[in-house]
């Protein structure tokens, strides 16, 4: 993933131990410093949400964190290096939505729903359908019609093949019934810097990277992904206004290995909750596209199930594959 807007005042914190929390019992935890593997290189917006709030998780659990970056194959490297991960909880995972989309394409080492353990839903991203200005189009209807005009003709970008921008925009296709191109790029940056170029039509693209774009002019926003309207762009209609029930969202999420302890699993949802849902983190998150989700550990199962049929749907439809 590009390093974009999203968090970018956080920058990388640094992590310092915090005074151990007294505990009893043989199954006391945390007893011994904890890993948080992240599943995307250094510098990305992943890595900087993680590197943001192991510092303040280190202080409510009383144990320093070590950032682990395990990068490559979408996340799923490092959702496989989670997933081999003791499960007694002092290894946990920050991982982005295509923590599924790496799975159901690549076949990789580990299943999402059999191999992890869903701790937090941490935040959703909505992703902004945007189009060159020169695009002569301003609703979802009229994007519509000039795709069915011109079969084959738009190309959408996308940060690479099994993105959430690109099911984004498969998803669309199946939806409206359209034939667009998908154009994969080596990451975010260089798809949306051609969208601006006009040398492709549009892009699905995560709100925090196409934000700025969007502000000043650059490029045109059209709808939001989102089922509701985003907060931060509240005068774009969501697509769902157009195709009723469309929504996928991009997320951010934590996850431990399988075979978790429940009561592990609770006391860092528990923490990480209390750290997202402080006003200041809430309202940094909101200025760079994010919104918090937070829940209950079960309601992150659910959604997480829900989430592998949605998207393995999209991938079996739209015939995606990784080559």
């Amino acid at each position: 993933m590009e390093r974009r807007t999203l968090l970018a005042g956080m920058g990388a914190a640094t992590l310092l131990p915090a005074p151990a929390v007294a505990q009893t019992g043989a199954q006391a935890f945390p007893s011994r410093p904890l890993r948080l593997i992240v599943t995307w290189p250094p510098g990305g917006t992943t890595d900087i949400l993680a590197r943001q709030l192991a510092p303040q998780l280190s202080a409510r659990l009383g144990q320093p964190i070590v950032v682990e970056n395990r990068g490559g194959a979408s996340g799923a490297i490092g959702a496989a290096e989670l997933a081999r991960a003791p499960s007694d909880g002092h290894s946990f995972g920050m991982v982005t939505s295509t923590v599924i989309s790496a799975a159901l394409l690549s076949r990789t080492a580990y299943d999402p729903l059999r191999d992890l353990t869903p701790i937090l839903l941490l935040a959703r991203v909505a992703n902004i359908l945007v189009v060159n200005p020169s695009l002569p189009v301003r609703t979802v209807a009229e994007l519509i019609a000039l795709a069915k005009a011109q079969p084959g003709k738009l190309t959408f970008g996308s940060p690479g093949i099994g993105s959430a921008v690109h099911i984004s925009g498969e998803m669309f296709k199946l939806a409206a019934g359209v034939d667009m191109l998908h154009a994969p790029y080596r990451g975010g940056g260089p798809a949306l810097a051609d969208v601006v170029a006009g040398h492709i039509q549009l892009i699905f693209g995560n709100a925090s990277s196409t934000l700025p774009f969007v502000r000043e002019g650059s490029l045109r926003a059209i709808a939001v992904t989102s089922a509701a309207r985003a907060a931060y762009l509240p005068e774009v209609p969501t697509i769902a206004e157009t195709l009723p029930g469309f929504a996928i969202d991009e997320w951010y999420g934590v996850l431990g290995p399988a075979g978790m302890p429940p009561a592990v699993a609770e006391r860092l949802n528990a923490a990480l909750m209390d750290i997202v849902t402080q006003p200041a983190e809430r309202a940094r998150l909101l200025e760079g596209g994010a919104e918090v989700a937070g829940g209950t550990v079960e309601e992150f199962r659910r959604f997480m199930a829900e989430e592998v049929d949605k998207i393995g749907a999209v991938v079996r439809d739209a015939r995606i594959t990784a080559e």
